[in-house]
């Protein structure tokens, strides 16, 4: 759906970009002409990741590094000006997450999920943002948030506290950062199944398919899906998107958001019994 030169020249920065949905993000834009940078914790991860994309064609760096740590940003940022150029686009999808009560979290698990979500993302984008406005570059910064940024969602109260911050920051340096030429945009995914989300989210048999039933489309999202997505918003072509968060769930949140959506489980029958319920009671009327 997108020419081949579309992100030609751009060099792309994915936080988290060894595995999943930050992987699937950079072999796209490499695809399309990008020169890619990855980084993560687990190094051998990235080599694999940036072996198999060179072996593509794409040209492609990764280093280990801990988002949780400006000092470690700060020098692959200078690394990745060595390897590849000037960044032009931030990915921040770097990110942690599991179910649990919330009354059963020690402080230490709260930390750890909203040290690399919400620290770590403002971390990567202070010092990307940074660099821009010193060189007057200009840039985009594309986010990766979840639809209960905005609901709250119970069982993964850190999760969503932490991604709640990242999109306030997305809106507000929207408005802030719009005068260096710097535009920033998140996508929302709702299910898109890596071996992580199953580890991690639905540890038990039945979890996924309870999850699946609650999708309107009845199935999960595919990871080429969210790629096109995410190509698209830091494309050229979406230059006058900015600010804005791009739901890509297959209608997942809306029906959980509606107070009578659970109604989807109702049979046939049941709705016809319901229906001769309501004109008894309007003709007694």
């Amino acid at each position: 759906m997108f020419r081949n030169d579309l992100l030609k020249d751009k060099a792309i920065l994915i936080t988290g970009g060894g595995t999943g949905i930050g992987n699937s993000i950079a072999r796209k834009y490499g695809s399309l002409g990008a020169k890619i940078a990855i980084l993560g914790r687990r190094e051998d991860v990235l080599k694999e990741a940036v072996d198999d994309f060179r072996k593509n064609g794409i040209t492609a760096s990764y280093r280990s590094c801990d988002v949780r740590n400006p000092e470690q940003i700060s020098q692959t940022l200078d690394f990745f000006q060595e390897e590849i150029g000037p960044i032009d686009v931030l990915v921040n999808n770097a990110a942690g997450n599991f179910v649990s009560p919330t009354e059963k979290l020690s402080p230490h698990a709260v930390d750890s999920i909203l040290n690399i979500v919400l620290h770590g993302t403002i971390y990567m984008t202070l010092e990307m943002g940074k660099r821009w406005i010193k060189s007057r570059r200009g840039g985009v910064v594309l986010d990766i948030v979840t639809p209960y940024a905005w609901t709250g969602s119970a069982y993964v109260v850190p999760s969503a506290a932490a991604k709640a911050g990242v999109l306030a920051v997305v809106r507000s340096l929207a408005v802030e950062w719009a005068k260096y030429g710097i535009r920033h945009v998140a996508i929302a995914p709702g299910a898109f199944p890596t071996p992580a989300t199953r580890k991690n989210l639905f540890p038990l048999e039945g979890m996924e398919q309870a999850m699946l039933e609650r999708i309107p489309l009845g199935r999960t999202g595919k990871l080429d899906e969210i790629a096109n997505l995410a190509t698209y918003l830091v494309s050229e072509e979406a230059s006058f998107i900015n600010g804005e968060v791009v739901t890509i769930d297959g209608g997942e949140w809306l029906r959980g958001a509606g107070e009578f959506s659970g109604l989807s489980v109702l049979s046939d029958e049941q709705w016809d019994m319901i229906k001769e319920i309501s004109k008894k009671k309007t003709t007694t009327k």
